[in-house]
């Protein structure tokens, strides 16, 4: 992974994530491979940002049916961002909350 832009794929937005942004926490799509290392410099890469801490999950493809057919959706990386007390917010999720 070369590109910080490769690595957050896009932001969450649910009441839980808006929820969040009161504790400088924010919530984003990740690629799978990425660790919190990568997520951590992508993150102040993109938004010119101080991270404290990045805690990732791997989420579960939901399972859905189609008539009697069943399938899957696919799995994928979410990541939780705080950010120190120090630095801006993110600019992007200030209109929704």
């Amino acid at each position: 992974m070369n590109f910080a832009h490769d690595i957050i794929i896009k932001p969450v937005i649910s009441e839980q994530s808006m929820d969040q942004i009161a504790e400088r926490k924010y919530t984003f799509r990740v690629a799978k491979c990425a660790n919190k290392i990568e997520i951590k410099k992508a993150i102040e890469e993109i938004f010119d940002v101080k991270v404290e801490k990045v805690t990732t999950a791997n989420v579960l493809g939901k399972v859905k049916r189609m008539g009697r057919y069943e399938g899957r959706r696919a799995n994928w990386k979410k990541a939780v961002v705080k950010l120190t007390a120090d630095s801006k917010t993110i600019e992007f999720f200030e209109g929704m909350a």
